[in-house]
């Protein structure tokens, strides 16, 4: 059995009761954090607190080469951790799909994402979101500027009146020169909103900053002010508004601080 388990948004004690009693009852845990991690708890926490020993592998050790993760679990049963949601934006499938061609059963234990984390801190009704994106670091995609395809997304998004949720870019084990063990990089939101504010239009923009912990912060604000502001610690992301409506306008008033005149446009 290959069980593959999301560990929630922030720390420790954010997975699932289901989550933590099939990750106690797992012969061999594997985990990868290249795609998102628990900022609030380090590897040797979580072993700590579930009582389990945790194999980190890289983005290779899952992707190209995930011989160890399958062979382990033709025989025993084997838990797979990622943060947040192991199929929702962090997605595995193709791992699952190699373990299902090999006879190998598997199943999958949800946990909570940053996209829906975004509708519950922000007040912006989930249905009304449309397609994400995700906005790279400059020196990830070869350039120096926003790529055509970010803008493109927001912008189909907002002529159809939806949000837009842009993930932000991060980087563990490669940086601005290729592969590095040690770097460890994650954009943050004042660092997006100028990108866009420099590249597109100046709309009323979103930062949720730490969904999941004890000090989240959510701020609405123009792209351009929000640039001008710092949020703490990551994970952040961003959220560009599309049409609102008016219990939507009020919420991110209450709840994010958006100024008057900007949900009025």
């Amino acid at each position: 059995m290959l069980t593959f388990i999301g560990l929630g948004l922030y720390d420790e004690r954010s997975i699932t009761v289901e989550g933590r009693e099939a990750l106690g009852d797992a012969d061999r845990v594997f985990a990868e954090f290249y795609t998102s991690k628990l900022v609030g708890a380090d590897v040797e926490t979580l072993e700590a607190y579930h009582d389990v020993e945790i194999e980190v592998r890289p983005r290779e050790g899952v992707e190209q080469d995930p011989e160890a993760i399958l062979a382990a679990a033709e025989d025993s049963d084997v838990a797979f951790l990622t943060a947040g949601d192991t199929m929702i934006s962090t997605t595995h499938t193709d791992l699952r799909l190699r373990a299902e061609s090999r006879g190998i059963d598997t199943r999958v234990i949800h946990g909570v994402t940053a996209q829906s984390a975004a509708s519950s801190l922000t007040g912006l009704q989930n249905y009304r979101f449309g397609k994400a994106t995700t906005l790279p670091f400059p020196y990830a995609h070869g350039g120096d500027d926003v790529p055509a395809s970010v803008i493109e997304t927001i912008a189909a998004n907002r002529d159809r009146g939806l949000h837009t949720v842009v993930y932000l870019d991060i980087k563990v084990g490669t940086g601005p020169t290729g592969p590095d063990p040690d770097h460890e990089e994650y954009m943050t939101a004042d660092v997006a909103a100028g990108l866009l504010a420099d590249e597109w239009a100046d709309p009323l923009g979103v930062v949720v900053a730490r969904a999941g912990s004890p000090d989240a912060v959510v701020a609405a604000d123009r792209l351009s002010a929000l640039a001008d502001r710092e949020f703490g610690d990551p994970l952040h992301l961003l959220v560009i508004p599309g049409a609102l409506h008016h219990v939507e306008a009020d919420a991110l008033a209450g709840l994010a601080g958006a100024p008057a005149e900007l949900l009025e446009e």
